[in-house]
């Protein structure tokens, strides 16, 4: 069994697993990370050879641990990173490059339709009727967009929205609220088999799914950082906010908004949250808390764009996808019966 770990800012670790019956019997341990001295790598796969294949994660670190003892150095892995490749290989993890990633730049739709779309495609990558696929968003008009598990009226000012011609939704997964303008920001979903994420937790799989887009901002010369459990942020501020939803199906639904020339003001007047944040940092702009794109780069949003799709592409391939009518057709059916109805919205009032 064969099993692999990109730490997040760190290094690959390699698990090659011989299993017989319900435990493992022969562990190897690899990559490019730093190891002193040199027989702690023995002591490691020694550790793991005879370890019960149902072993927990926590567990196979707390192993991992047990045998290393004092002036052992793991310089860009550690012991929870042999774990969660250990735990890949023996769940069946898929790699990225182990698909065929599709890539499709949709066109600008209306905030209802986005979010079922996300739903329907998901469904599909689930069923295999579509390939995985990288997804960059554009807006019809101005949203806020709020999360599964959010009070509608706790969240956003109605009112202010109005003036603002501004359209709140729901979408299927948590986390907070985001406040998007066409034009202003950047949105993209990754629609991924569930097999990419296997062995990782909740909070590990976020690390791993945003780790591509972290290299591409560093390429673009922004010092970003993941910073748990769903931000991107670098030293001048906040760049972005990842959500989550993972479906019966077996796919997986990662979708990010990052800010690329923010209008702090009006994002201020909607977002109620936004002024408590605020106000409890003592912070009296709001432009100090999200930091666009564009003052960082200096680049078009097209460039910035191109850009990071270049870099996915560069790492994990990717070939031209469509959205056929169908599909969009089933989505639209989706807003009516769902994502467009006052229930949906006002879910959590």
């Amino acid at each position: 069994m064969h099993g692999e770990y990109k730490v997040p800012g760190g290094k690959l670790v390699v698990a090659d697993l011989d299993v017989v019956g319900e435990h493992v019997r022969r562990a190897q341990i690899s990559g490019d990370f730093f190891l002193e001295p040199d027989d702690a790598l023995e002591r490691i796969n020694g550790a793991l050879a005879g370890l019960p294949v149902a072993t927990a994660a926590a567990q196979v670190a707390a192993r991992v641990r047990g045998v290393l003892g004092d002036g052992v150095e793991m310089l860009g892995f550690s012991p929870d990173a042999v774990a969660v490749a250990v735990r890949r290989a023996l769940t069946g993890a898929t790699g990225w490059r182990d698909h065929e990633w599709e890539f499709v730049h949709d066109v600008p739709r209306e905030p209802a339709v986005q979010m079922a779309l996300d739903e329907v495609l998901t469904e599909q990558v689930g069923t295999g009727e579509r390939p995985p696929t990288l997804r960059v968003w554009e807006w019809a008009s101005n949203s806020v967009i709020i999360g599964s598990f959010q009070s509608l009226s706790n969240e956003v000012d109605l009112a202010g929205a109005a003036r603002n011609d501004v359209t709140v939704v729901r979408r299927i997964s948590g986390g907070g609220a985001m406040f998007v303008e066409p034009g202003n920001t950047i949105t993209y979903s990754l629609y991924v088999p569930e097999s990419l994420v296997s062995g990782l937790s909740f909070v590990e799989s976020y690390a791993f799914l945003d780790d591509w887009v972290i290299g591409a901002l560093n390429d673009l010369g922004i010092a970003a950082t993941y910073q748990p459990i769903n931000d991107i942020t670098s030293p001048a501020g906040k760049i972005a906010g990842a959500a989550q939803k993972r479906l019966a199906g077996g796919a997986v639904l990662h979708h990010v908004t990052m800010a690329y020339d923010m209008d702090a003001a009006k994002m201020v007047e909607v977002l109620r949250i936004g002024r408590e944040k605020l106000s409890d940092k003592g912070t009296t702009s709001a432009n100090k808390r999200v930091d666009p794109l564009r003052s960082q780069t200096g680049l078009d949003r097209a460039e910035v764009i191109d850009r990071m799709v270049g870099s996915f592409a560069n790492r994990y391939g990717l070939k031209p996808g469509t959205i056929d009518p169908a599909t969009v057709d089933l989505a639209e059916d989706r807003v009516r019966t769902k994502f467009g109805t006052e229930d949906w919205l006002t879910r959590v009032p």
